[in-house]
């Protein structure tokens, strides 16, 4: 067997446990951005090998039936669905889901309780969660939940404050009963490999797939990616601890200074009893939804919100979601081949 053969079989023999979990070839996932991963991406994303997964967002549970229904038009391998745990109509949404017989549910945004993911995995669908500490990870095992994703502060979008590297260093080494994928930060396959060699089964990637071919994304939004640097991808502050939100890591523009005014306003107005702080979180998450949509279908890439990760800097050139997989895959098989070279150089 030639040296490439055996890379890549070590390649396979590490993520097996990612690709026998979600059914595809490679344990590459693609991370749920709202406007973006939707039917075109989620099924290129799969037919490619790899993983796509819906992101329901806000959507009704009318709309993404027929987001789903479109989807399996496109693709007749394995996707999932990522619903937000508080979302009004979560039950209907996982009714939806299991009456289409989606095989894997993604459950973030929030700690799912015990009764959703019973209800996921007595559908017929796989229950899968976000751990952002050791401790909820535990937890959300002995709940049921069937594998989990740990998510760096270096991804895109809404993010929690500790690095990937911190989090797999955490957390790796003491969940191996269920499979956990790594996300955050995410751009190329050797730095994939390096976290399968400390127990992962697979990586989530976002950012890369956004600026991909199929990704509907404006024009506008993926010249703005080939543009920006990591350090052009920063997360929002938050004004005051007595009103938490979650930071939101996009590229810098007027957009994002638009959002801190608009916080000030909104706890000045839970601070004067105009709005309870439920009312007054609310409406930020109204204004990304709509900032977002601005920035993904419009173009309106200064206004609008550009969620990207910091892996934004390796975003060179639009390229088929095809050939991104495969670089990956290839990336990851050089890395080993060339750790082997040296060995052998050695011994």
């Amino acid at each position: 067997m030639s040296a490439t053969l055996n890379a890549r079989a070590t390649l396979d023999r590490l993520w097996k446990p990612g690709c026998d979990f979600l059914g595809s070839e490679v344990a590459i996932l693609g991370g749920a951005m709202s406007w973006v991963s939707e039917r075109h991406l989620v099924s290129a994303i799969s037919n490619a090998g790899g993983f796509g997964v819906i992101a329901c967002g806000a959507m009704s549970p009318e709309r993404l039936e027929e987001e789903i229904v479109a989807t399996q038009a496109l693709t007749k391998r394995p996707f999932g669905v990522n619903l937000i745990t508080m979302h009004p109509e979560l039950d209907r949404l996982v009714d939806v889901c299991l009456a289409h017989d989606v095989s894997h549910i993604v459950l973030a945004g929030g700690v799912p309780n015990s009764a959703t993911i019973r209800k996921v995995r007595d559908g017929g669908a796989r229950a899968i969660g976000f751990a952002p500490a050791l401790a909820l990870g535990k937890r959300l095992v002995r709940m049921g939940i069937e594998a989990l994703i740990i998510e760096g502060s270096e991804a895109g979008g809404h993010v929690g404050p500790v690095s990937l590297t911190v989090l797999a260093q955490e957390i790796l080494p003491h969940i191996r009963d269920v499979p956990v994928f790594v996300a955050g930060g995410l751009g190329r396959g050797d730095a994939i490999l390096s976290y399968l060699e400390q127990g992962a089964a697979g990586a989530q990637l976002g950012t890369l797939f956004a600026a991909s071919h199929e990704s509907i994304a404006h024009e506008n939004f993926k010249k703005a990616f080939l543009r920006a640097n990591a350090r052009d991808a920063v997360t929002t502050v938050q004004l005051d601890e007595l009103f938490p939100v979650i930071p939101v890591r996009g590229l810098s523009n007027e957009g994002g200074r638009r959002y801190a005014r608009l916080q000030g306003e909104a706890l000045q107005k839970f601070q004067s009893g105009e709005l309870t702080k439920e009312e007054a979180q609310l409406s930020i998450e109204h204004y990304w939804a709509g900032a977002l949509r601005r920035a993904v279908i419009e173009g309106d890439v200064e206004t609008g919100s550009v969620m990207a990760g910091q892996s934004v800097g390796m975003v060179k050139e639009i390229r088929p979601v095809a050939d991104i997989i495969a670089t990956l895959v290839q990336q990851a098989v050089d890395a080993i081949q060339q750790r082997e070279a040296r060995i052998h150089a050695t011994s």
